[in-house]
């Protein structure tokens, strides 16, 4: 695939970006949030029915904070497996998968539900970069990810895409591993070095920047300082609360 084109349309920040690989959940779509709220149900059950025996650790899941820190970005069974280990619980690998089950189950049945929209400002930046010539693939460690992208109509924005199947096919590690990013970009035809990856999760954040990107992006959606400083310490190069801050006019 060819790289962007050199001219104009491109925004100043992505001057010098061959290409573009984008996270699904909490970048282009906003399906975070439901898979926040499957998590939440999955692990309350799972501590009312396993207390921890500290009693400061049988608090519930914290959709924001406990998200963020232990599930967004990774695959359901690191994802479930980090969670349950913070809370001192030594999982089985059966605690595990049940949870991870339990939890599809439920993401499922609100997908089907309630549907998913694209966030409108990265339309607007998918379309620009389109229009611009820039390749673009969408990346995501869920399973999900192509439904999702389907559903929001915005697949058809997209060069490549590589979701969880396509992780599990390929035997891909997980993030913070940047395999999943640069199998995104091979697929693209663009060195790492010259592209740009753009992610809301701290994992991803850091996955990127292990695969030597040119250009790591994260989205705080949370907008708050604390997030903010998180993905700039996991290896974040910009922060935006949204990706229309992109294609702000110029000076």
């Amino acid at each position: 695939m060819k790289p962007a084109r050199n001219g104009t349309g491109v925004p100043r920040a992505l001057r010098g970006t061959a290409a573009v690989v984008l996270d699904t959940d909490g970048v282009i779509t906003d399906s975070a949030r439901l898979h926040a709220a499957a998590w939440k149900t999955a692990f309350d059950a799972f501590l009312r029915g396993h207390p921890p025996a500290d009693p400061a650790q049988r608090r519930p899941f914290d959709a924001v904070e406990d998200y963020l820190r232990h599930v967004d970005g990774k695959s359901r069974l690191d994802g479930a497996a980090a969670f349950l280990d913070s809370r001192g619980l030594g999982p089985t690998d059966a605690d595990v998968r049940d949870v991870a089950a339990n939890k599809e189950r439920l993401f499922t049945a609100r997908l089907r539900e309630h549907g998913v929209d694209a966030f409108p400002g990265t339309v607007r930046l998918l379309h620009t970069l389109r229009s611009a010539g820039v390749p673009l693939a969408a990346a995501s460690a869920s399973r999900h990810a192509r439904e999702l992208l389907e559903r929001a109509g915005v697949l058809n924005l997209f060069d490549a895409v590589v979701d969880g199947a396509e992780a599990a096919r390929l035997r891909l590690p997980g993030k913070p591993d940047p395999a999943l990013f640069l199998e995104a970009a091979r697929r693209l035809g663009i060195p790492a070095s010259r592209a740009a990856v753009v992610e809301d999760a701290l994992a991803g954040v850091e996955a990127a920047s292990r695969g030597g990107f040119g250009l790591v992006i994260g989205v705080d959606r949370a907008r708050t300082p604390a997030t903010r400083a998180e993905l700039l310490k996991h290896g974040a190069d910009i922060v935006v609360r949204d990706l229309a801050e992109l294609l702000a006019p110029e000076d």
